[in-house]
C-alpha cells in the first residue's frame, strides 16, 4: 500500500513538473516571438552599468524587458532608486517579485505589461537590453515621454535614432553598453 502511495506521489510530481516546464518554455517562446528572448545581463556587467549610470537615491529607474529583475533589484537595493521592471512573461514577473520579497527589496516593483503600453513619463533612467527592432520601435516613445536630462541605457545594441544623444559607450564582452542623454 505504501509503495502504491509513493508511486502515485512520484507520478503526480512528475506530471506537475512537466506541466510547469511546458508553461515556462511556452512563455519563453512567446517572449521571444513578441520581442526579445530572456537573456539576463550578467552581474559583473550590471554592477559596472549601474555605477556608470550615476544613480541617486530617489530617482526613478525603469527596465523594459526586466527578465528575472536582477538589475531592478540591484538598482533599488544598492542605490535607493524607485525601480520598476516591466516584462511580458508572467513567470519571470512572478519570479522577480518573489526574489524582491525574499531579498527584502522594498522600492522595487514589477509589472506584467507590453512595453509599448507603458508610460515612461517621470523616469530618470530607462534601461533596455532588447533587440534592435524593438529599440527602433521604442525610440519615438523614448523621445516623447522622457524629460530633458533623462538617461537611456541600451545594453547590447546602439539606438541609431539617438546617435546625437550618445554620452558614452562602455565596451565589455560580450555586449557594449550605450548611454544616451535625452
Amino acid at each position: 500500500m505504501l509503495a502504491l502511495i509513493l508511486y502515485v506521489l512520484v507520478i503526480t510530481l512528475e506530471i506537475v513538473f512537466l506541466i510547469g516546464f511546458i508553461v515556462f518554455v511556452t512563455f519563453l517562446i512567446y517572449s521571444s516571438i513578441k520581442g526579445a528572448p530572456y537573456v539576463p545581463t550578467n552581474s559583473k556587467e550590471a554592477d559596472i552599468i549601474l555605477k556608470e549610470a550615476n544613480l541617486k537615491k530617489g530617482q526613478s529607474f525603469i527596465e523594459l524587458g526586466s527578465g528575472d529583475g536582477r538589475l531592478v533589484r540591484k538598482a533599488a537595493k544598492t542605490y535607493g532608486v524607485h525601480a520598476l521592471g516591466i516584462d511580458i512573461n508572467p513567470i519571470l514577473v512572478w519570479y522577480s517579485k518573489f526574489l524582491a520579497f525574499a531579498e527584502s527589496v522594498r522600492n522595487a516593483s514589477f509589472l506584467r505589461e507590453d512595453l509599448f503600453k507603458v508610460s515612461l513619463k517621470g523616469a530618470d533612467i530607462v534601461y533596455l537590453f532588447l533587440m534592435p527592432e524593438l529599440l527602433e520601435k521604442l525610440t519615438p516613445a523614448l523621445k516623447k515621454d522622457l524629460r530633458k536630462g533623462a538617461l537611456v541605457i541600451s545594453h547590447g545594441f546602439a539606438i541609431p535614432a539617438l546617435k546625437k544623444n550618445l554620452e558614452k559607450t562602455i565596451v565589455h564582452s560580450p555586449f557594449p553598453t550605450y548611454f544616451y542623454r535625452i
